[in-house]
């Protein structure tokens, strides 16, 4: 016997997702010269082996298909001083790069200096889902960034947060 469910309103769906404390990354690659790259909270493991991770993106981005063309990308992985990168990269047709310090990955994508760490990743697959499309990729290569007093970005409910204030409270 199946039970119908109401509809979820999306409004209240999106704050209920809200509550859920995420890390920040944006998601890099190298089109042609063209660093292309956007702000991704939807990043997660998948494997350990092969070490496999993913990100969801809107399936009518302006950015992912050049990271398709690509066919690798690099997930640079934010401190909590780099709310303004995040916000730079969460722009549509701003110039993102403008006060970016980076350089390329071995995979040749591009790495943003300052990040925790970088995994440096070729798409493995693609799925739709809904208005999104869930695209997995294989680890190449990472790196642990050597900066130890800097703490993961963090996003919850709307607002960037950091661990240190909540250590400090």
């Amino acid at each position: 016997m199946s039970v119908s469910s109401p509809a979820i309103e999306p409004l209240r769906f999106r704050d209920a997702l809200g509550h859920y404390a995420s890390g920040i990354t944006i998601i890099t690659a190298q089109d042609q010269d063209e660093p292309i790259g956007f702000t991704c909270q939807s990043f997660y493991s998948v494997s350990m082996s092969p070490p496999l991770v993913s990100f969801s993106v809107m399936a009518n981005s302006f950015s992912y298909p050049k990271i398709r063309r690509a066919g690798r990308f690099a997930v640079n992985i934010l401190a909590d001083e780099q709310a303004a990168v995040s916000n730079a990269f969460a722009r549509q047709g701003a110039d993102k790069w403008r006060e970016v310090d980076w350089e390329q990955s071995p995979l040749g994508s591009p790495i943003i200096k300052g990040s925790l760490h970088w995994l440096d990743c070729e798409i493995h697959a693609e799925h739709a889902a809904g208005d999104h499309l869930i695209v997995i990729g294989e680890v190449k290569g990472l790196s642990l960034q050597q900066a130890p007093a800097s703490e993961p970005l963090l996003y919850f409910k709307g607002q960037y947060r950091s661990l240190a204030e909540h250590s400090a409270a």
